[in-house]
């Protein structure tokens, strides 16, 4: 049986930034971005919080999108319902899903919940101001000991897939708050959509359970594919991620994978910073990854190297397609492509063939009857001659990125450039 919607198992993920992808900064601006992204591969598009900001304690000139004064509107710098709408009825009709970024753990200080509905429905402190959760200094904490809240948030998340068809939601910080809440929250939710799509900001085992939610990050193989990219570490540790992460979640269980997103990009820099010349080896990971949503940030797709300031707005200057542009469409392809990198329960384990640097290169392969895609992967900054035998995997296939007919010899030996691939695919009986 199938944990997930269908189109989710091949599927390819964009995160939009509204406020930074166009000089307008709008949802009707947005929306004449989406033929371009559905020819790049994407099919899904998850779009930052667009709801009004909350000015209490506003950082920056526009604020934070995550402090939300009102779950059931739209921030009026961004335009109007009217035009969610219309950027909802466009990606439809183009094939992808639109999902919204929701925010269940605090709202902004000056919410409308804080104002309308009774005091017990915030955390307070004794001077009984509402509490400010970590050091998000323009926000509320909402109190999930009252059980009002819940029923608040899951009218909120009714509102959007009832009036306004939106197909699911990333769930910020979701550990944040009570797993029970998701629990009831999604069974209701899938009442009225059975193909309800759920991402969590977080990395609980528990969040799979009783089959909340489909997906959740891959922090700690991002972190540590920045590691290896800086040179912090050797392959090791990102090899042992694979198998560690194999025994910690259920089968069907998603990880988005990502060399950048919002938060990496405007707090720790952009996949051009952190990584350097491996950021195009580390992208062509994050899709291979077994249970892999691949996840483009918004610039990514025309090779932006910028840290976006999170508060202001900072648009992209020039946008047009370029080599970053049909590197990323290669790599959808490859998604699309080949069953044996679905994500969830349907795609193929990864096995290794050994080598004779194991502390630089990967060699992997991924299979499912029917198709086979084989990976070699100098994951170091050096020049290195690979010697291994390939056993049964030997044999003709195309090369993914070039197009090429190419053999896989029983016995490969040749010199590989620092942080190089080959990506080989080949249906198979």
């Amino acid at each position: 049986m199938k944990q997930h919607p269908e189109w989710l198992y091949d599927a390819v993920l964009y995160e939009m930034n509204v406020r930074q992808l166009t000089p307008e900064g709008t949802l009707r601006a947005a929306a004449d971005r989406l033929e371009f992204l559905k020819e790049l591969g994407v099919d899904a598009i998850w779009l930052m919080p667009i709801y009004p900001i909350g000015k209490a304690g506003r950082k920056g000139e526009l604020g934070s999108y995550y402090s939300i004064r009102d779950y059931c509107r739209i921030n009026p710098e961004m335009g109007t319902m009217k035009d969610f709408d219309a950027f909802v009825r466009k990606a439809h009709k183009l094939g992808m899903k639109v999902l919204l970024d929701w925010v269940a753990n605090h709202t902004a200080r000056d919410a409308k919940w804080v104002t309308d509905k009774p005091a017990d429905w915030y955390e307070r402190e004794e001077d009984g101001s509402p509490k400010v959760p970590w050091d998000w200094t323009d926000t509320a904490k909402l109190n999930y000991a009252n059980h009002a809240v819940w029923q608040g948030q899951q009218e909120a998340m009714r509102y959007w897939v009832e009036k306004h068809r939106v197909d699911g939601f990333r769930c910020d910080m979701a550990m944040l708050v009570p797993i029970e809440f998701w629990h009831e929250t999604v069974r209701l939710l899938r009442q009225l959509k059975p193909d309800l799509f759920l991402l969590a900001e977080a990395e609980q085992q528990n969040l799979f359970d009783e089959g909340t939610f489909n997906a959740c990050y891959g922090w700690e193989v991002h972190h540590l594919m920045n590691d290896v990219a800086q040179q912090k570490c050797r392959l090791w540790p990102l090899r042992d991620w694979i198998y560690a992460d194999r025994a910690k979640y259920p089968r069907h269980a998603v990880r988005m994978s990502f060399t950048s997103n919002h938060d990496e990009n405007s707090w720790s820099g952009s996949e051009f910073e952190r990584m350097g010349a491996a950021r195009e080896v580390m992208a062509v990971l994050s899709f291979l990854w077994p249970q892999s949503l691949p996840l483009i940030y918004t610039g990514q797709e025309v090779g932006y190297d910028h840290s976006f300031a999170f508060f202001d707005r900072d648009p992209i200057p020039h946008y047009a397609a370029n080599e970053a542009t049909a590197f990323y469409r290669q790599l959808t392809a490859l998604k699309h492509e080949n069953p044996a990198l679905r994500s969830g329960e349907l795609g193929g384990e990864v096995i290794e063939i050994r080598n004779n640097a194991e502390d630089c290169l990967m060699v992997m392969v991924r299979e499912v009857a029917g198709n086979r895609v084989v990976a070699e992967l100098n994951l170091s900054p050096y020049a290195i001659h690979a010697d291994y035998q390939t056993g049964i995997y030997a044999g003709i296939y195309r090369n993914a990125m070039t197009g090429a007919e190419e053999e896989l010899s029983s016995h490969v030996e040749r010199d590989l450039a620092p942080w190089s691939y080959r990506i080989l695919t080949m249906k198979t009986n």
